[in-house]
């Protein structure tokens, strides 16, 4: 799934009365008040304004109170890059690696994706990590994919912070370490990524980097079941070795957890 990003960092947008401006756009965007929004953008971008080009080529992008256009979007974006606004050189990243409205080209996505990441982005760290792991517009590097997911990581990402456990668990451009690939899949699955929910129910059952719990384990199973993940096979082989009351446990646990919003899972 595309993830376009509106501001790169808050603190890459001119203060001053464009600042104003341009904040006024994205609370009225948040609001589903598209006019305004396009109203405050449109003049902005007229005026040179990166950011303001780079939120109305996602409006185009999306077709957000406008006719869907991804020519003028991509145009904006490209306005916008030039300008060093790194949202934007994220957004042609992401663009030009999915091929959906442009002609897919990895090579072009790495530049994009290069110039965002050195400016903090994580969602450019991420997809840097990622192509590295694949070979995708550069050779194959899992230390590299590594590099750049960990940056993601620290910065609270949790698809980064997903394939850092991964990478951890099978060894890859990192030294193995069952452990640190718990850790990171925990933070992982507490902002609700399904995929690291699932590891962490399959590791608890196994005992692979943390003590054997099968407590543990049917709780992040039948969250991980209950979001959608192909889980609840693996949990039924996991209650099966569980008394009635173990169950029991598991399961108020991971109500629990899913009512605090994956904060209060212990």
């Amino acid at each position: 799934m595309r993830h376009f990003v509106y501001a790169a960092i808050l603190a890459l947008i001119p203060a001053g009365a464009f600042s104003q401006d341009w904040e006024s756009g994205y609370r009225a965007l948040n609001q589903g008040d598209y006019e305004t929004a396009l109203r405050e953008w449109r003049s902005l971008a007229e005026q040179g304004h990166a950011a303001a080009q780079n939120s109305l080529g996602i409006m185009y992008m999306d077709g957000q109170g406008v006719t869907q256009d991804y020519g003028k979007a991509i145009r904006l974006f490209q306005l916008a890059a030039q300008g060093g606004h790194a949202g934007a050189q994220s957004n042609l990243g992401v663009v030009y690696a999915d091929g959906e409205v442009v002609t897919q080209d990895h090579a072009e996505a790495i530049h994009w994706h290069r110039l965002a990441a050195e400016q903090g982005i994580p969602n450019s760290q991420f997809n840097l990590g990622l192509m590295h792991a694949k070979g995708q517009g550069v050779a194959q590097n899992y230390a590299e994919a590594a590099r750049w997911y960990r940056l993601a990581a620290e910065q609270g990402h949790g698809g980064a912070q997903n394939n850092l456990g991964l990478m951890h668990a099978k060894g890859q451009g990192v030294t193995q370490d069952h452990v640190e690939a718990m850790a990171w899949y925990r933070l992982a699955a507490e902002q609700g990524l399904t995929i690291a929910q699932h590891h962490l129910g399959k590791n608890y059952a196994r005992g692979q980097g943390v003590a054997q719990n099968y407590v543990a384990a049917h709780m992040w199973l039948n969250i991980a079941a209950a979001n959608g993940a192909d889980a609840a096979g693996n949990r039924d082989i996991v209650a099966s070795r569980m008394t009635a009351a173990d169950i029991s446990e598991a399961q108020r646990r991971a109500r629990v957890c899913m009512e605090s919003g994956y904060q209060d899972c212990d």
